[in-house]
């Protein structure tokens, strides 16, 4: 089993930064794609950011040139810098990743954190 943990989320004013932290535990092997989401009561959950291993990151149109994904895959952890934060940005945000295990046999399986919450207001 494998366990997301996120942090870094809080109460931000527009123009402000965060910088948003998921680290992983527990039976992993590797670390394929992660990616970061957010979700806002009543809207389904958008992708705004993920980054395959060994390969180049991708931002949601939303959030190009303000948020940068990034990953240590030594240390099992994956961020979200997010600059220039708007109100609109205001959403719980969850780390996902997609993890190669072993339990006799290899297998990969997607994972999710339980959230950090982000609320950009004055």
């Amino acid at each position: 089993q494998v366990q997301l943990v996120e942090s870094g989320g809080g109460l931000v004013q527009p123009g402000g930064s965060l910088r948003l932290s998921c680290a992983a535990s527990g039976n992993i092997f590797s670390i394929e794609t992660v990616a970061w989401y957010r979700q806002t009561p009543g809207k389904q959950r958008e992708l705004v950011a993920s980054m395959p291993r060994g390969g180049s990151p991708s931002h949601a149109d939303s959030v190009k040139g303000r948020f940068t994904i990034s990953r240590d895959d030594a240390n099992n952890a994956i961020y979200l810098q997010m600059n220039s934060l708007e109100p609109e940005d205001t959403a719980v945000y969850f780390c996902n990743a997609e993890v190669w295990g072993s339990n006799g046999y290899a297998y990969l399986k997607s994972y999710w954190g339980q959230g950090t919450s982000v609320t950009v207001a004055s």
